[in-house]
């Protein structure tokens, strides 16, 4: 498990991802909601994530969410590629209570994403905007193609935390070991 970190005059980072843990987690960035919505996408991906992050958050907690998002995207680049016999594509839904979101993932090298969440204003002090852009710089940083689609819900809550859930589900799946695809890919590279 290698350490990835990040200082810049916003935010102090360190981080290490281990993709064949068991889904471990030490999560401190002072933001609560968040510091939750990690120990999920930890929890679920069977990803182990040690992770620390001391930011600007006199001012808000958006530099803390987006450059979390850039380091942990970095780490997981690292840890994911090359990429050889595993599945590549997956989905997963997840419901919680009334909610539910669905993921789709390509473990493609070529960095996307779609957020359609319909989520606005506030969890406690957090803002749900955070979390697009969280996921935005997971994805540029990590090389991944992402579809983040909420189904239903009212509970902003539910929705975010449902949302984490299943791109961590879809990212396990796709981690999922398969030695018949050797590269998964007509290219033979990804």
């Amino acid at each position: 498990m290698k350490e990835f970190n990040r200082k810049t005059k916003e935010t102090d980072i360190k981080c290490k991802v281990d993709i064949n843990g068991n889904g471990t987690s030490n999560i401190n960035t002072e933001v609560g909601f968040f510091d939750h919505m990690l120990e999920a996408l930890s929890k679920h991906s069977g990803v182990d994530i040690d992770l620390s992050c001391k930011g600007d958050l006199h001012i808000d907690a958006h530099h803390t969410v987006e450059d979390c998002g850039i380091v942990l995207g970095k780490a997981l680049k690292d840890e994911i590629f090359p990429i050889e016999n595993v599945e590549r594509y997956s989905n997963a839904t997840v419901v919680m209570d009334e909610a539910s979101t669905t993921c789709s993932l390509d473990l493609s090298n070529r960095p996307f994403l779609v957020y359609e969440v319909n989520v606005h204003g506030k969890v406690g002090d957090f803002d749900t905007e955070l979390v697009e852009e969280f996921f935005h710089a997971l994805v540029m940083n990590a090389g991944l193609t992402v579809h983040i689609i909420q189904d239903r819900g009212r509970n902003k809550h539910h929705i975010l935390e449902a949302s984490f859930k299943a791109f961590a589900v879809a990212l396990r799946r796709a981690m999922a070991k398969n030695d018949k695809l050797g590269i998964p890919s007509t290219k033979g590279v990804l």
